[in-house]
């Protein structure tokens, strides 16, 4: 067994267990701050969006003078200047952007529900076959949840979020370190 572990590496991964229950606890302080102040949180979440469209933007525009005829020089370059466009929106009316990005997640929600419905009802004579639907009945839920809430939601639902994905990697990761210690 000791044999196995060393070539997967987990020799490596038991000395470091404390950074892991360290970055574990970090995540969950900071989840339990944006769960203190959804809204902040939201507005936090829309600008690390609009970080990403301003960086997706600039090297959409890079890759758009690297390309060889003028047609897709013509395409990537508007897909750049639309996501600088997108990014500099989400700095400029954050609260309109969260509204947009709560609409999208709602869609989004809605649609992979949905798609998990169908494909939990496709898998009857599996056994396991529920799970799959309930866990689409559930997303789908969520997604008509939040549309109906729209767009008063949309000042606390994406802070909600990052403090739930924060709280649950600050556990796993607490947990995973602990696990690896032993």
């Amino acid at each position: 067994m000791a044999d196995i572990s060393d070539r997967l590496g987990f020799s490596s991964l038991q000395s470091k267990w404390g950074w892991f229950a360290a970055l574990g606890v970090l995540l969950i302080v900071c989840g339990f701050i944006a769960l203190a102040n959804v809204a902040l949180a939201t507005v936090v979440s829309v600008y690390y969006v609009g970080i990403l469209m301003l960086i997706g933007g600039v090297v959409y525009l890079i890759h758009a003078f690297q390309v060889r005829s003028w047609e897709q020089a013509l395409v990537w370059a508007l897909s750049g200047v639309l996501y600088l466009l997108a990014g500099f929106f989400a700095f400029e009316n954050p609260l309109l952007a969260s509204a947009v990005l709560t609409l999208f997640l709602a869609i989004a929600l809605l649609v992979a529900g949905v798609f998990r419905i169908w494909v939990g009802w496709r898998m009857r004579p599996v056994k396991g076959w529920g799970w799959v639907l309930l866990s689409g009945i559930i997303t789908a839920l969520a997604g008509v949840v939040i549309a109906l809430g729209w767009p008063v939601n949309s000042l606390w639902i994406l802070g909600l979020f990052l403090a739930c994905d924060l709280l649950l990697q600050g556990w796993s990761m607490l947990a995973f370190g602990l696990a690896v210690r032993r």
